[in-house]
Formats: structure tokens, sequence, C-alpha cells
């Protein structure tokens, strides 16, 4: 029984699947800290586009 105890403790083989959730989960949380550094610009550079386009004439005459 004690023979199993410390083969189930020197088993390494779900080791892998915390380091993929770990990368993961920092992957994730450096997308989120960026989109929320760049939407304010996006949001602003948006409204300046829809008043510009919103400003245009169209000429339907040549």
């Amino acid at each position: 029984m004690l023979n199993m105890i410390k083969n189930f403790a020197a088993d390494e083989s779900g080791a892998v699947t915390v380091d993929w959730v770990v990368l993961t989960a920092a992957i994730v949380g450096l997308g989120l800290a960026v989109m929320s550094v760049v939407s304010g610009g996006t949001e602003d550079l948006t409204n300046k586009i829809g008043t510009q386009l919103s400003g245009q004439t169209i000429s339907t005459s040549f």
C-alpha cells in the first residue's frame, strides 16, 4: 500500500495538464488586459469615424 502511494505521488502525467491550464489562463488574462487598455481608443476612433461619415454629402449628379 505504501508503494502505491509513493507511485501516485511521483506520477507526473497530470503536470502537463496543469501547465496548459495555467498558460491558457495567463493568455486569457493578458487578452482581457489588452482589451481594456485598447477599448477606450477604439471607441473614440469609432465615434470620430461615425461623425465624419454622418457629415458626408453624396453627390448624385456629375
